[in-house]
């Protein structure tokens, strides 16, 4: 009985350690042709993260525009709009389908984002802010260098 009892108890953690591995750092992706890694989302969800992207794109325009124009306030309140706290609305059903190296680079761009806003309030310098803009850049280019996002069904 014992042994059963053990059996049991290895094969639940190790269904344990695959859920993990699948949800909490594999995600829900694939090979794709072009060399990226395709993260497979349903429409709604793909819409979702495409939106909150669009959001930052937003945000980086409005940032340049506000740079260019010595306007910190502009700027401050740009990168506010897709700050960490925009992160929190992303549903868990999500969280669990994006790979973990996804999730990083998310989270550190909104968290650059937070950043650049306080240093626009508190420093006031558009120079300092184009550097932090250039530095944050280089996540967004990293996200789509190695990933991409295609639609799956959801209708079987």
């Amino acid at each position: 009985m014992c042994r059963l009892c053990w059996g049991i108890s290895f094969l639940l953690v190790i269904s344990l350690f695959a859920g993990i591995y699948k949800f909490g750092i594999q995600g829900s992706t694939a090979p794709s042709t072009d060399g990226r890694n395709a993260l497979l989302l349903p429409p709604e969800e793909r819409d979702l993260v495409l939106a909150e992207m669009r959001g930052f794109l937003t945000s980086v325009q409005q940032i340049t525009e506000g740079i260019s124009a010595k306007d910190m306030k502009l700027v401050a309140e740009a990168a506010s709009k897709v700050g960490a706290s925009t992160a929190q609305e992303v549903p868990a059903s999500l969280m669990g389908k994006l790979p973990l190296d996804f999730k990083k680079l998310g989270l550190d761009t909104h968290e650059k984002f937070d950043v650049l806003a306080l240093d626009a309030k508190q420093v006031g310098d558009p120079n300092h802010s184009l550097q932090q803009l250039s530095k944050l850049m280089n996540n967004c280019l990293a996200c789509h260098q190695i990933y991409r996002i295609d639609p799956i069904s959801t209708t079987q």
